[in-house]
């Protein structure tokens, strides 16, 4: 399972399926990180610091976290994409296509001045996290997209 929390200042990618259960998170910063509560990762619990500071603890890598630098990523079901925008301008988008197997990444695209602040990572994200909600597999033909998806 991979999910993805943001405020304004910062995105918390969870990937399930490498964390070992240290509970660096938890014990780092238990208002944000509670297993005991659904969903276990409400970063608006506690400050941006204690998550930023937990999360640089998880010894697996199952949690990351990077800046949002003023980006909010949107859902756009009905075109089959995640769309990244500073105020009401885009900024960058990820495409999709549903096929037989699932949902096919084919595109992933920032415009030049917002790259290396991780909104293309955030964008796939947000479709995985979207596909694994629906129980349809994702898959890439985008060569970043790939990417990511082989890093989880």
């Amino acid at each position: 399972m991979h999910r993805l929390y943001e405020n304004e200042d910062i995105s918390v990618f969870w990937d399930s399926d490498k964390c070992r259960h240290a509970k660096e998170c938890v014990n780092g910063c238990p208002e944000a990180f509670n297993i005991m509560r659904k969903p276990w990762i409400d970063i608006s619990k506690a400050p941006t610091s204690q998550v930023w500071q937990a999360v640089s603890k998880c010894p697996s890598g199952a949690l990351t976290c990077i800046y949002n630098h003023g980006v909010r990523i949107e859902y756009d079901k009905e075109n089959s994409r995640s769309i990244a925008f500073v105020d009401d301008k885009t900024v960058g988008e990820c495409d999709y296509e549903k096929t037989q197997n699932g949902w096919v990444i084919y595109h992933t695209e920032v415009d030049e001045k917002y790259t290396g602040k991780g909104i293309a990572k955030r964008l796939v994200y947000r479709l995985i996290e979207q596909a694994e909600r629906s129980k349809t597999d994702v898959s890439a033909t985008c060569s970043y997209a790939a990417k990511v998806l082989g890093n989880i």
